[in-house]
């Protein structure tokens, strides 16, 4: 199995990459996020990455991060996702986002990824929960049901994660929901 390839970026093609290892070119499949971080072409770069035989092809993807692959490699053992799903819903969310998704059990962000529809974002988070969720851990540590209603609300009203979990810490320890609500949306508004 080959997992990790070093060596000189030939080409970009969005999502494929072909990656110059001393005169053997090969293609790689990656993720957005991690398409988003690569050199300019003849610099190097390496790539952790998974290799899927299947009958009629090798097929080599690639990550950035080890917690993408993980994430990868987790999402393809659920079953009807495979790895050009996995590579959508990664390219889609952040693996942090795909984790928090997980552990508060949030559908509606999963069917935001394009190619992910109701069933199979519930399947997805009913396979991977206690899986992917527990090892990846959350942005925002949530200490009461109540914090995590008000960062559910928060990510709805599409703060991001880094914003909702400081407006979290900013709160008293035993704010009700509503209330929480407010005094979070105030201090994000400064």
């Amino acid at each position: 199995m080959i997992g990790r390839l070093q060596g000189t970026l030939a080409q970009k093609n969005p999502p494929q990459v072909l990656i110059d290892c001393h005169g053997v070119g090969y293609e790689v499949d990656v993720p957005m996020s991690t398409f988003y971080q690569l050199p300019h072409l003849g610099q190097a770069v390496t790539l952790l990455t998974h290799l899927v035989v299947r009958e009629d092809a090798q097929l080599l993807y690639g990550f950035a991060t080890a917690a993408e692959r993980d994430a990868f490699r987790q999402l393809i053992k659920v079953s009807g996702i495979g790895p050009r799903m996995a590579l959508g819903v990664l390219s889609g969310m952040g693996v942090a986002d795909l984790a928090q998704a997980i552990t508060l059990q949030e559908s509606g962000r999963l069917v935001k990824v394009p190619g992910i529809g109701k069933k199979t974002a519930e399947r997805l988070l009913l396979e991977l929960k206690g899986k992917l969720g527990a090892d990846m851990g959350t942005p925002a540590q949530v200490s009461s049901p109540a914090q995590a209603d008000i960062l559910q609300a928060l990510l709805a009203l599409g703060y991001n994660d880094k914003d909702a979990a400081a407006a979290l810490k900013a709160l008293p320890a035993e704010v009700g929901v509503s209330e929480g609500i407010k005094l979070a949306l105030r201090a994000l508004a400064r």
